[in-house]
């Protein structure tokens, strides 16, 4: 005798060892005996065998026909049994009403189960609906095939084309179009990143990562809502009594900071330090402070840069020359002889802008002989920027005792000159385009002056805006060892990095939105002085504060990782370009070397042994635009023992 029963939803059948009143012995065709419960067994049968039984009664399974069944079976609950009879004949034997059973068990659409053996037909509209939603799947793993197919083939669907990033970044595993790419990667045994590549669901490497980073960041894209319009600053503002000149790079549209000296061979010169203020115009909470909280920074690139405001907002209030600008000004009293400095007042007012130098047309020009009266000084404002200069060399040389080592400008910065079509300057970059790049030495002089500037007045503020009370968003650093990164927080904190005791960023209210943040506290204390906690527009402890820090954080963080891989990209099409196919570089760690003269770090195999900053030649293997990956392997060491240790001196 033998035995089918249920076993939490499996069926099993086997010999029938022996049997009481509540449970039966079985031994399975492995030679396990097993106990069952009475309850659970659902057929009891002389033969055929239990292994020939499954085979001949799932064969028989798939040929009844569902509609029939369910036409056939009763409205009342049913057994299994009765259903054979039915559709087979009166005497249906073990094979025909185990057929029936696994059929039955295996339509759930048509039959729901209701007990060990029993079941209960699905009401008709419920049937059309489940048939309806098999038929959907079908056709969608019908065309999951016809996709991966194609893919295979080197043919990218447009569905799946159009899903390119939402795939490879933000998978829905249960969407088609993922599920079809994971096939064809099967199929094919290759990565789904070269097999879309390869099917040419890729426009191009550029266009990849910008619109990768489009995806991430800007999924609404990035224009900005129609009818934005800059708000009139609406203080009576007075005219300040200078004449200020700001120094930025000819790119620049969002001129941000103007500088002014009064004063010359008085004794005592007042250094103007005048930002940009559209804080004075757009209110915490309007229309535009909710599109600059949601951009958070200007995103920059070679050849393009999305803007933290619209270009109209920003027009209005950049320091542009020849106009009367609205800004907060600090002026710091300076000791001309000593270049202490003595005291500083904030002011809200209009600085007539008489002049926008440029670096790109005057670092060749303005140089520390010039600036020092050792060389002729054919440029504006050469007195002023002379004195700025000293200035600045000597506020640095204090930040270095606190810090207590020099600031290296051991590698320059860089510039990209993408070269475009004639009148195609407006137009964002296709990624095919000739670029050059430049080397910028860090420290340079105008840079330093600007740097120094800014240094000063966001330390001075930030230690104006505790003294009362007010609230900002700071950035400090607990000290200068490696691993020890720079925070953003409420509290005044020493900055180890800068060498002040407290830092914010208030100079850049046109391209950061915590700038703005400040330059609101910032113009709360001009105006209330000792009473400003109360009337500024973020209050100690506003949680508002911190949600903001957490995503400018964010922001800026994906913002610079996007900027220096592309500018990463552009260094490969460089490389191309040029035909380089060897670099002299300077050796870091774990096999990297840093190219001379590229803002380019890659590993280079037969470097791993080899001192940090040893000076070597490296051949190009390969590059790939898409990955950002270069390859490299050492040619040979150009440099002595005695030129490896001052070289890996000087990158600590």
């Amino acid at each position: 005798m033998y035995a089918l029963f249920d076993d939490a939803g499996k069926f099993h059948a086997g010999r029938v060892m022996s049997e009481s009143d509540a449970s039966l012995q079985v031994e399975l065709d492995s030679g396990k005996r097993v106990k069952v419960k009475a309850a659970n067994v659902l057929l009891r049968f002389e033969q055929p065998t239990p292994a020939e039984l499954f085979s001949r009664a799932r064969a028989l399974a798939d040929e009844i026909d569902l509609d029939l069944a369910w036409t056939f079976a009763p409205d009342a609950d049913f057994g299994f049994a009765e259903l054979a009879r039915d559709y087979f004949d009166a005497k249906a034997g073990a094979v025909q009403q185990a057929a029936a059973l696994l059929r039955l068990f295996d339509a759930p659409h048509y039959f729901r189960r209701v007990g060990k053996g029993q079941f209960r037909k699905a009401p008709e509209d419920i049937v059309k609906a489940a048939l309806a939603a098999i038929e959907r799947k079908k056709q969608v793993a019908a065309q999951i095939d016809a996709w991966a197919a194609e893919i295979v083939a080197g043919r990218c669907p447009q569905p799946v084309r159009d899903q390119l990033f939402k795939i490879l970044f933000k998978p829905d595993k249960n969407a088609p179009e993922y599920k079809a790419v994971v096939e064809a990667a099967k199929r094919s045994h290759h990565a789904p990143l070269d097999l879309l590549k390869g099917a040419g669901a890729i426009e191009s490497p550029y266009q990849f990562h910008w619109k990768r980073f489009l995806f991430d960041q800007f999924p609404k894209g990035t224009a900005f809502a129609a009818g934005l319009a800059a708000p009139p600053v609406r203080d009576a503002l007075p005219r300040a009594a200078v004449q200020a000149f700001s120094i930025d790079d000819s790119a620049t549209t969002e001129i941000d900071d103007a500088l002014s000296v009064q004063g010359l061979g008085s004794g005592s010169v007042v250094l103007g330090i005048h930002i940009a203020a559209p804080a004075l115009a757009l209110a915490p909470g309007s229309e535009l402070d909710k599109v600059a909280g949601q951009r958070l920074s200007t995103v920059y690139m070679p050849g393009w840069k999305l803007t933290m405001l619209p270009d109209a907002v920003v027009e209005a209030y950049t320091l542009t020359e020849g106009r009367d600008c609205p800004a907060v000004s600090l002026y710091v009293t300076i000791d001309e002889a000593t270049l202490e400095p003595r005291g500083h007042e904030t002011r809200l007012e209009r600085v007539p802008i008489v002049a926008n130098l440029r670096h790109d047309r005057l670092d060749a020009v303005i140089t520390e002989a010039s600036l020092a009266g050792e060389a002729a000084a054919d440029y504006p404002f050469a007195a002023e920027l002379g004195f700025v200069h000293r200035l600045a060399r000597a506020l640095k040389a204090r930040r270095e005792v606190v810090r207590g080592k020099p600031e290296n400008f051991n590698r320059p910065d860089y510039s990209f000159r993408l070269e475009r079509d004639p009148g195609c300057e407006a137009d964002e970059p296709r990624g095919d385009e000739r670029v050059a790049i430049t080397p910028r030495q860090r420290g340079a002089p105008l840079d330093l002056i600007v740097s120094e500037a800014m240094i000063l007045a966001n330390s001075t503020w930030g230690g104006w805006l505790a003294e009362f009370g007010v609230p900002a968003i700071y950035r400090s650093q607990a000290g200068l060892a490696p691993g020890i990164k720079v925070r953003m927080g409420v509290k005044p904190l020493p900055h180890a990095g800068m060498g002040v005791p407290q830092y914010l960023w208030a100079t850049s209210p046109l391209r950061r939105y915590v700038d703005l943040v400040n330059q609101w506290q910032i113009i709360a204390c001009a105006r209330h002085g000792r009473t400003a906690a109360l009337a500024a527009p973020f209050k100690p402890r506003d949680a508002t504060l911190f949600s903001i820090i957490s995503a400018f954080d964010a922001a800026y963080t994906a913002y610079n990782d996007f900027q220096h891989a592309i500018e990463r990209y552009w260094t490969i099409r460089w490389l191309a370009q040029q035909g380089v196919a060897e670099l002299d570089a300077a050796v870091m760690k774990d096999g990297l070397v840093r190219a001379d003269g590229l803002p380019l770090v890659l590993r280079a195999l037969g470097s791993e042994s080899l001192p940090r900053g040893t000076h070597v030649r490296v051949r190009i293997t390969g590059s790939d635009a898409l990955t950002l990956d270069v390859h490299a392997n050492l040619v040979a060491r150009l440099d002595d023992k005695a030129t490896t240790a001052a070289a890996a001196a000087a990158e600590d």
